[in-house]
């Protein structure tokens, strides 16, 4: 087996483990209870209207998805786990908005090229392992002069921090897989967009999360939010999961703005860009 054969089968052993991640937990809580504010500015970027064709990649439960096509648009919104597509399917039919939902690989959209006039993706694209392959397929299925809108959290945020805790507990991403929280930064969604003729504008925004404590809060996570869930199922047996639970808790209390509860902001970069 050669090194390219290697790498390949790596990614997709990857890809077959986020699946299970995102179809583990209740990431549709999670998005409700704590995301709906970072959905909400996307959609509000990409301005959907009546006459357009809307992608929404990594969809999940259908967060941008489905106000977008309440809007009057015509929405796609695809998915690797098929579990939250379920989840987005019942949303949808329960407020009474029309979307064809997909399971698909944001690393290689089944699309043709310039579908789309407006794709976004909310806390979603961040998680594909090749980057570069993610940015030129989204710019692929945009149509010249469309749209694309990226939510995802920063590197200094609080989510992005929270990464950066897990990280040494879990085993080493493959060659050529990046870590999520770089779609957060401004220079590096710049370098994986070079020469794919997308001219972007950046801002910096936050979301606050709120719980009964810093421990509570990262609890409800390990109970619902599918990375956390499974790095505590790996490391349990290991006996590590305590030493990590408490390294989230003491980020988590250091990232409160209360002393009494949990009240933290986390920061997100909102892309807006535009096919030349």
């Amino acid at each position: 087996m050669n090194n390219s054969t290697a790498t390949s089968d790596a990614i997709d052993q990857l890809k077959a483990a986020h699946r299970a991640t995102w179809d583990s937990g209740d990431y549709a809580a999670v998005a409700r209870d704590l995301v709906t504010e970072v959905a909400e500015a996307a959609v509000e970027a990409t301005r959907p209207g009546p006459g357009d064709h809307v992608l929404d990649v990594a969809t999940g439960s259908g967060n941008a998805a489905i106000p977008a096509a309440l809007a009057g648009a015509w929405v796609t919104g695809l998915d690797l786990a098929p579990s939250l597509l379920d989840a987005a399917r019942l949303r949808a039919c329960a407020e009474g908005a029309t979307v064809e939902w997909i399971e698909g690989d944001a690393e290689a959209l089944p699309f043709g090229d310039g579908s789309f006039d407006k794709v976004l993706s909310v806390l979603g694209v961040q998680f594909a392992p090749r980057h570069q392959a993610c940015a030129r397929e989204l710019a692929r299925v945009t149509r010249q002069g469309g749209t694309i809108v990226l939510c995802n959290w920063t590197p200094q945020g609080y989510i992005g921090q929270f990464f950066r805790t897990i990280s040494p507990y879990m085993p080493e991403p493959p060659r050529g897989a990046s870590p999520p929280p770089l779609w957060g930064d401004e220079q590096h969604v710049d370098e994986v967009f070079a020469e794919l003729g997308v001219e972007f504008e950046f801002e910096r925004r936050e979301v606050t999360f709120e719980g009964d404590s810093p421990a509570a809060f990262v609890d409800y996570m390990a109970d619902n939010y599918g990375p956390l869930l499974k790095a505590k199922e790996r490391l349990a047996p290991l006996g590590t999961w305590t030493d990590l639970r408490d390294d989230l808790v003491e980020l988590s209390e250091r990232s409160s703005l209360t002393p009494d509860g949990f009240r933290t902001p986390s920061e997100f970069l909102l892309v807006r860009g535009r096919k030349l």
